[in-house]
């Protein structure tokens, strides 16, 4: 195909079509198909070639298409941007008009996959050149695969398996990428509500499905809905294939934040193979109570867990780690009435030299109320009673 004319390219183009063959059309109008490379194919201007084989609205979209071919080859990702635009808008008004059939989806799939990573590399181009706002490309193409998500959601008439609405989920997919990348993550919240009101939203391909709830994880893990984001993390996890490493470390990035505030720690063996042992002191600190350790953790590795989005949600590891910390004096102690001053000598054993007893009754409060300790507060006697039974219940069976 890399050494083709052009007048191949045409007819294996329009035998695809009329063939109602998306995959062999999304293929040839794909950047990941090697036609791209065809040197024949980079046309600065083939409107006039494209007019005299293809009826419109589809010779604009062949046009714009070999247009983009050209400035990819001269690595202009603006101006490829720009024709991948009117690609996909030409495309939009043919795939309307197909009327109780949705063989167009993977065309549309190939077409927006590159719209969207063409506005990211646009976007580079232009802070280099230090034109427009960081994100305005990528938002822009929101807005473009929106109107796309908007065609596949209205089809209603279509029978279940001609419909357009199977093209809803990997419109999404690439939406959650974009609004996680200009951190707009309240625009997924309808987008949730559109696929949990879907019937068939459990008859989308796995792939997919991973790639959902990998988002929509890390979305409740920001909404402090841990519990939601286990499950829908470990979907990912689980679900995603057993070679693609890079994934399955990605989603643990999130997923081990999670386990941990839900009182479930990672083995080292498993921070090994996925090579995170950035977490591997975090991990060791939260389990034994280990303040000082805590922070050097989080210090040494705050690079990396500012850049992953996670610091802030490890911070919340603290409460944990000062739960485990006042569980160990109460093991050590072995009585329900402890003494808030024995707690407030283990935290400034731990590197917490400005604590005082009013401040660990503050964390005391605090963990009751949260149920990670049960008892209270005896302000008179200024001691901790807890429970006979259970004082300090497994975290990850109720959080509020």
């Amino acid at each position: 195909m890399a050494n083709s004319s052009l007048n191949i390219y045409f007819h294996k183009l329009e035998r695809a079509l009329d063939n109602k063959d998306g995959y062999e059309a999304g293929s040839l109008l794909s950047f990941r198909d090697p036609h791209i490379s065809n040197i024949r194919l980079h046309l600065e201007k083939p409107e006039s070639e494209c007019e005299k084989f293809f009826t419109s609205p589809l010779d604009e979209l062949v046009a714009a298409h070999l247009r983009c071919c050209w400035a990819v080859a001269n690595h202009d990702f603006i101006e490829a941007y720009g024709c991948q635009c009117v690609v996909v808008q030409a495309f939009i008004k043919i795939f309307q008009n197909q009327k109780d059939e949705n063989w167009g989806l993977p065309i549309l799939f190939a077409l927006t996959l590159d719209l969207r990573l063409f506005a990211n590399s646009a976007d580079v181009q232009l802070g280099k050149k230090g034109h427009g706002k960081s994100g305005e490309t990528v938002e822009k193409a929101a807005e473009m695969l929106m109107g796309c998500f908007r065609v596949c959601a209205s089809d209603n008439r279509a029978a279940p398996d001609d419909s357009k609405k199977w093209g809803m989920l990997n419109l999404i997919n690439q939406l959650f990428k974009i609004y996680f990348k200009i951190n707009k993550l309240h625009l997924c919240k309808p987008l949730i509500r559109a696929i949990d009101s879907l019937p068939i939203k459990e008859k989308f391909s796995i792939a997919q499905l991973a790639t959902y709830r990998y988002y929509v994880g890390r979305k409740a893990m920001f909404d402090s809905d841990f519990k939601s984001a286990e499950d829908y993390l470990s979907f990912a996890f689980q679900r995603c294939h057993k070679h693609a490493k890079k994934n399955k470390r990605m989603t643990l990035i999130y997923l081990l934040p999670v386990k941990m505030l839900l009182g479930h720690m990672p083995k080292r063996e498993l921070l090994q193979k996925y090579d995170l042992l950035q977490f591997a002191d975090v991990t060791t600190a939260v389990s034994s109570g280990n303040l000082r350790l805590l922070n050097e953790a989080l210090r040494k590795n705050e690079s990396f867990f500012i850049r992953c989005g996670i610091y802030l949600i490890l911070e919340k590891l603290k409460i944990i780690t000062c739960r485990n910390l006042i569980k160990k004096v109460a093991l050590i102690l072995n009585t329900h009435q402890l003494p808030v001053s024995s707690f407030t000598v283990a935290f400034k054993w731990m590197g917490e030299e400005d604590m005082d007893d009013d401040e660990v009754q503050c964390i005391l409060a605090n963990l009751i109320y949260e149920d990670k300790i049960r008892g209270y507060i005896s302000h008179q006697h200024k001691k901790l009673v807890v429970s006979k039974q259970n004082a300090f219940p497994l975290l990850s069976v109720k959080q509020k």
